[in-house]
């Protein structure tokens, strides 16, 4: 099963994206994922975000065989940024607990053209 995203229609407070469903050797089915825009603002998730949590969200419901309408809800939105969160301290923690490169002590160089030699 292939998903395209086809683009979205503005529908006051939400958004209806169009997505194209290609399975080999059965007709292109066409589905729609609404979202609420304002859950976007609530869970501090990008609108740009939008149509691949809506292709996420599909894939998911036709796996599960979820007919009939499909919508981006407050708990998948609250899923995705719950997730977004945990990797950005996992990946601070790594960064603190991380092996780090030791410098190496610095070697004299008493012929060093750069050094005044009037000493």
């Amino acid at each position: 099963m292939q998903i395209r995203y086809l683009g979205f229609e503005q529908l006051k407070n939400a958004r209806a994206y169009r997505f194209d469903v290609v399975e080999k050797g059965q007709p292109n089915k066409e589905f729609t994922v609404t979202a609420d825009l304002a859950l976007f603002l609530e869970h501090h998730v990008g609108i740009q975000e939008g149509p691949s949590l809506c292709a996420s969200k599909l894939t998911a419901d036709l796996e599960n065989s979820c007919e009939g309408e499909h919508q981006l809800t407050s708990a998948d939105l609250r899923a995705h940024a719950d997730a977004r969160t945990a990797e950005e301290h996992r990946r601070a923690e790594a960064r603190r607990s991380g092996v780090r490169r030791s410098v190496a002590p610095a070697t004299p160089h008493e012929h060093s053209p750069w050094r005044n030699s009037a000493t």
